[in-house]
């Protein structure tokens, strides 16, 4: 998420105890978001009209209600108007934050907040809730002609690229796609996975600029209880998640070295070893990656392994501009 977006998304913010809605602002506004903050149920319902924020983050206990009042009301409005919704309770209160998430909610985090996982988990709801805007976007889009799987052209070169897709999405093996900023790379992709024998799989997408660098690897790989403070439960990562899938890695340039020689490892030998675990685990995924930047000269600069390179590239894709 760049940082236009990050403005151009307000966050709202309920929770009763001050010091921790001091640190959660001081912490997410220096992340470059944008915050407005409350400590009760009734002022919270009423800036939701006023705001029209992108995400509400609020505690289950409040001084004049519960969040779950606030929730419910959230998700009578129109899906174009609802925002995302992060619940934080306490340790005692989980049952009730699964209750949220069944009536709604994104994510839910206990106290004490893991304040880097609290990040990543903003950052990704509000991600998916832009993926889902643009899906939403497209598929009206997609009811009118030279559309295909959300991307709009008749020109040759978008008839060929569309061809170029379709054959690519019937190979094995990773895929590498090129484009400017704004040309619909994640589309391709989407599409990517939906003209292939993955189709009923999953599809997941990262940004790979977006995850804090001291927790990509426990994001790819997954980690083992105990792995590392806060790792109170084992987690899949992504890989796994995606098993039987498509995994998009978006803006793979920024993917730091020690990180793609892993990935590269991964994708040699169809296994991950999660964080703090001894034994390896299969893994049936494809990677497709994309970028607007150039791989072959970060590749002489140094700053991204030839190898890994030359393994994504096995099938590649360049999206033509914009206009």
């Amino acid at each position: 998420m760049n940082q236009r977006d990050k403005k151009a998304a307000p966050i709202l913010l309920v929770e009763d105890d001050q010091s921790l809605a001091a640190l959660i602002v001081d912490e997410l506004e220096t992340e470059g978001f944008t915050l407005h903050a409350t400590d009760s149920v009734q002022q919270a319902k009423q800036q939701l009209e006023s705001l029209k924020p992108s995400l509400v983050i609020t505690d289950l206990r409040l001084p004049d209600g519960h969040g779950m009042q606030l929730v419910e009301q959230i998700m009578q409005l129109d899906e174009s108007q609802r925002p995302s919704i992060i619940v934080i309770t306490a340790f005692g209160s989980v049952r009730q934050a699964v209750e949220a998430l069944q009536a709604g909610a994104d994510d839910f985090l206990t106290k004490p907040l893991d304040l880097d996982h609290f990040i990543l988990s903003v950052t990704k709801v509000l991600e998916h809730r832009r993926v889902r805007h643009e899906l939403s976007a497209f598929r009206q889009l997609s009811k009118k002609e030279h559309c295909f799987h959300g991307i709009v052209g008749s020109s040759r070169v978008m008839r060929h690229l569309f061809d170029q897709i379709r054959v690519v999405a019937r190979a094995q093996g990773p895929v590498l796609i090129n484009g400017e900023s704004g040309t619909g790379k994640e589309l391709v992709a989407r599409a990517l996975h939906a003209e292939s024998d993955r189709q009923e799989g999953p599809f997941l997408a990262v940004n790979c600029a977006g995850i804090p660098s001291e927790l990509l690897e426990s994001e790819f790989f997954g980690h083992a209880a105990g792995a590392f403070t806060g790792a109170q439960k084992a987690r899949k990562g992504l890989l796994q998640e995606a098993q039987g899938g498509s995994l998009l890695l978006d803006e793979i340039g920024e993917m730091p070295l020690a990180l793609q020689a892993k990935l590269l490892r991964a994708l040699q030998d169809g296994s991950v070893r999660p964080v703090g675990q001894d034994t390896e685990v299969q893994v049936d995924v494809r990677i497709i990656a994309a970028t607007h930047r150039d791989l072959k000269q970060k590749v002489a600069e140094g700053s991204f392994r030839e190898d890994f390179y030359y393994r994504l590239e096995t099938f590649a894709i360049q999206i033509p501009p914009a206009g």
